[in-house]
């Protein structure tokens, strides 16, 4: 019975946004409800956490199929944590929502899309089937059409047309790479795959890098690894500040998890080329987010590319497959979930005050709101990886993993990733929140209830970083079923 808890971080967004699709003008009890679905939320998603910790990889068979042929959903440390953490973003968006959404876009169902991508968020974090993987991107990526568009903006509807089309083309690539893999293995349960892919002993290995290349172009489109991260600029630019603190604190995210999952079960013994491929494009990825970064003077931008870096970061570092990487990886992974959506609501308390992203429209910010600019300067110290704040140990591990790999080139620019992050948000702070006051400053906002969730995910990034001794052995346990594929199969086709 206790195994049916790994459903409960599907089900509880699910049942709320279908709650709340049945109130789409009643605001404040779309609000309450919102609030207390991400409650819940939370509530389940660290009891999974803890479960899985004391029991180990926890597993439900959709209608007693027993894997592989039924529908399995799988809850070990890596997915349980990932799930933890975006339950944690989803309750700050929400709070935040409140006061910044607005109530013609409350009234046009954003509260139950806001929960309806948390479901597909949440179900590829879970899924153990590599085609419900495909089912659940495709419900995040609907209710994100629907959390881009909102509103109506002419800059929201051109930006949605192409991130329309970019999704539906990596949507139809997904299908072809499950059809390429189902064709020469014959399942579609991940732990399944695993096996017969171990079982063919160098026989057709070709069809397998094309599957490894379909896989790696339509993951890489989701987390904005280059080539494939052209659209993603000016299509995280145009939404709501709710919705882009969502965007790039969870979507990027779970197309990292996705290249975890599969390359770690399916492609790392058979396709020898793969990883080195996918290190050598984490690289590039790393220095034309850089490149972005130092180029610009608007906020929003500048941490857009800063997403593009750290997702070249964690990939690189997954690419090196030690357990020493690996660890790295996945402690930077949740935080940059956490301080990357802390980042984007300090600009839209940024926004509400100056109206404008751009550096050079305002300044002297500290001397109107201290608060503002000390949280702006703890999020810039904790995404350059300043100790202890929680980047510092996830980027140490990585760089420490590289150089043990003998990555020298990898390593260095892990190291110079954090200067130039540095650089690029320190110039904001400088520019904008130091010096004489100047630009039009609003002062009417709810600032102290706009920035409580900016504070509550501070805190947890601080936190995150000064007791990373006591998240060690979650994270060890997350990185296990990565480094030894044979934990996670055992656990799923144990019946």
């Amino acid at each position: 019975m206790m195994n049916n808890l790994v459903l409960f971080p599907i089900l509880v967004p699910f049942l709320g946004a279908i709650l709340l699709m049945l109130l789409p003008k009643k605001i404040i009890l779309q609000r309450t409800a919102a609030l207390i679905a991400g409650l819940a939320l939370i509530a389940v998603s660290l009891f999974l956490v803890f479960h899985v910790k004391q029991n180990g990889i926890t597993t439900v068979n959709i209608g007693n199929w027993d894997a592989p042929f039924g529908i399995t959903i799988v809850g070990d440390m890596l997915s349980s944590l990932l799930v933890f953490t975006t339950s944690i973003v989803l309750v700050c968006v929400i709070i935040y929502s409140f006061y910044t959404i607005g109530k013609p876009r409350e009234k046009f169902l954003y509260y139950p899309a806001v929960l309806l991508m948390i479901v597909g968020v949440n179900g590829s974090f879970l899924t153990g089937d590599i085609f419900n993987l495909f089912v659940f991107f495709e419900v995040m990526l609907m209710a994100s059409y629907v959390l881009l568009v909102i509103g109506g903006t002419k800059i929201q509807l051109k930006a949605t047309i192409k991130y329309l089309l970019i999704n539906v083309i990596g949507s139809g690539f997904f299908v072809v790479a499950i059809g390429v893999l189902y064709s020469m293995i014959g399942t579609l349960n991940m732990a399944d795959i695993s096996q017969k892919i171990n079982a063919l002993h160098g026989t057709n290995t070709g069809m397998l890098s094309v599957a490894a290349v379909l896989f790696l172009f339509v993951f890489g489109l989701k987390a904005g690894l280059f080539p494939l991260y052209f659209w993603l600029p000016g299509s995280y630019f145009a939404p709501p500040i709710p919705v882009l603190a969502l965007f790039g604190g969870l979507l990027t995210k779970v197309g990292v998890y996705a290249i975890i999952r599969t390359f770690s079960l399916f492609f790392t013994k058979e396709t020898t080329f793969m990883m080195p491929l996918l290190g050598i494009l984490a690289l590039i990825t790393i220095i034309f987010g850089i490149i972005g970064a130092i180029s610009y003077y608007d906020l929003k931008t500048i941490v857009i590319y800063n997403i593009l870096i750290a997702i070249g970061v964690i990939l690189f570092s997954v690419s090196i497959l030690s357990r020493e990487s690996v660890t790295g990886a996945v402690y930077y992974l949740i935080h940059d979930m956490i301080i990357k959506a802390a980042l984007f609501l300090i600009i839209g308390v940024v926004m509400a005050i100056t109206g404008s992203s751009s550096v050079k429209k305002f300044s002297g910010l500290m001397t109107v709101k201290p608060t503002l600019g000390w949280a702006f300067f703890i999020a810039i110290m904790g995404i350059s990886g300043i100790p202890p704040l929680s980047g510092f140990f996830g980027k140490l591990l990585i760089v420490e993993g590289a150089f043990s790999a003998h990555e020298m080139i990898g390593g260095i620019l892990v190291l110079l990733s954090s200067l130039f992050v540095l650089m690029s948000l320190i110039k904001v702070f400088t520019r904008g929140f130091w010096g004489e006051k100047s630009g039009h400053l609003t002062l009417t906002i709810p600032y102290r209830k706009m920035m409580l969730p900016v504070i509550i995910l501070l805190t947890l990034s601080v936190l995150y970083g000064v007791f990373s001794n006591a998240v060690y052995p979650f994270i060890a346990d997350a990185v296990e079923p990565i480094i030894d594929p044979n934990v996670y199969i055992d656990a799923v086709m144990k019946e």
